[in-house]
């Protein structure tokens, strides 16, 4: 009751962030309810079936990543001075994150459920005259319990990858119990450890995808409407990569702002390269994230141009998982965004009060902005290439 409470009177940017949840949610159950339609259509096909089902992960990924992203940065579930007293210790507060995420998650796969029902005609009749009564399979009863256990799979998943991320840390000997986590820190931050794991990953990943390109035979699971697959090496290389650029991301993005920092450098320059050092591990993920996303749209959109596939266009369900994993990719980026402007509010109040105009802050914002563009563009584009360059020639 309490979690709900707190959900209603939520500010209204809070509550798009979890209307966004339950979005990528529903998009998520009505990818897995298609797949049980699949395989009530066609029995006998098992083996698509299954590959369908195995491709729903890819979705199911970005959503809880996105799941867990907005429970990170709901102000219901900070802690703060005198919550303790009352029973809201931090324990607690992760136990009301976990709730609103279930809650939103389960909004949204509800959602999936009465569309999934109107689209097969089972509420009122088949909507734009039967046009999906073969891909839902709409002649044949539809197993509940199937389908509900489908639906439980993203609530699920999610809530326990939030109570995991969020779970209460020990503090150290020289915490004091009951201080505020959003006081600033005079103390400049260590750099995150997760670069040389990241680039090893990555060239990994491209090691892998070179090895199986050039493998001779072998085709990997096919992509569920209309897009054709590859080896099974290139997928694992391409996984490889992807978990490369995010375990990197917090560390190029401290090292940007060291690099802003150097040679004799001015205020500006000073302060946006101490907010990037700052912001590090909260902004480099999910920009890391967003980087494997479009190098990995950009390579397969060159490797299916070059098959000679470029009017096919994508099918219904490949569109809405590939616009499922970069509005979450996305989502993820904005909601770690507005967090670090929240945590940073203490500073900047800071610095209006004693003069500082509010153009050169503005000016610090755009140099960040500028920086990490600078940075990341031609290493999405690098990677990129790098991917297709060994499937073009296959």
């Amino acid at each position: 009751m309490l979690a709900l409470r707190l959900a209603r009177g939520a500010r209204p940017a809070v509550q798009l962030r979890r209307l966004l949840v339950a979005a990528a949610s529903a998009g998520t159950g009505f990818l897995l309810l298609c797949t049980l339609g699949h395989a009530l259509g066609h029995p006998e096909a098992s083996t698509a079936s299954l590959t369908r089902l195995a491709w729903c992960v890819v979705p199911l990924a970005a959503t809880v990543y996105l799941a867990v992203a907005v429970a990170r940065s709901d102000p219901a579930t900070v802690p703060r001075p005198g919550l303790s007293a009352v029973g809201l210790g931090p324990a607690r507060l992760t136990l009301l994150a976990v709730i609103s995420t279930a809650v939103a998650c389960t909004l949204g796969s509800m959602l999936a459920l009465l569309f999934f029902l109107h689209l097969r005609g089972d509420l009122a009749g088949l909507p734009f005259d039967g046009a999906a009564r073969g891909l839902l399979a709409a002649d044949r009863p539809l197993p509940l319990g199937a389908a509900l256990t489908l639906l439980a799979v993203v609530p699920l998943t999610a809530s326990a990858a939030g109570a995991v991320a969020l779970r209460p840390r020990t503090q150290g000997p020289g915490a004091a119990a009951g201080t505020d986590p959003e006081e600033p820190s005079a103390a400049p931050s260590a750099a995150p450890t997760g670069l040389p794991w990241g680039v090893a990953l990555l060239a990994a990943g491209l090691a892998v995808e070179t090895y199986a390109a050039h493998t001779p035979g072998g085709r990997g699971p096919a992509m569920p409407g209309g897009l054709g697959g590859g080896p099974t090496g290139v997928l694992a290389g391409w996984a490889l990569t992807a978990l490369g650029l995010a375990l990197a991301g917090p560390g190029l993005t401290h090292l940007c702002g060291r690099a802003l920092q150097a040679v004799r450098p001015g205020a500006v320059r000073l302060l946006a390269g101490r907010v990037l050092q700052e912001e590090a591990r909260r902004i480099g993920r999910p920009l890391g994230v967003v980087c494997a996303v479009a190098s990995g749209a950009y390579a397969a959109h060159v490797m299916y141009g070059s098959a000679g596939k470029a009017d096919a266009g994508l099918g219904p369900l490949s569109a809405l998982g590939a616009s499922l994993v970069v509005g979450c990719a996305l989502a993820a980026l904005a909601t770690a965004a507005v967090e670090a402007r929240h945590a940073r509010r203490h500073t900047t109040s800071a610095l209006l009060r004693i003069g500082a105009p509010a153009t050169r802050l503005r000016g610090v914002a755009a140099l960040r902005a500028g920086a990490l563009l600078a940075l990341f563009t031609p290493l999405t584009w690098t990677v990129a290439e790098l991917s297709a360059i060994p499937l073009i020639s296959r």
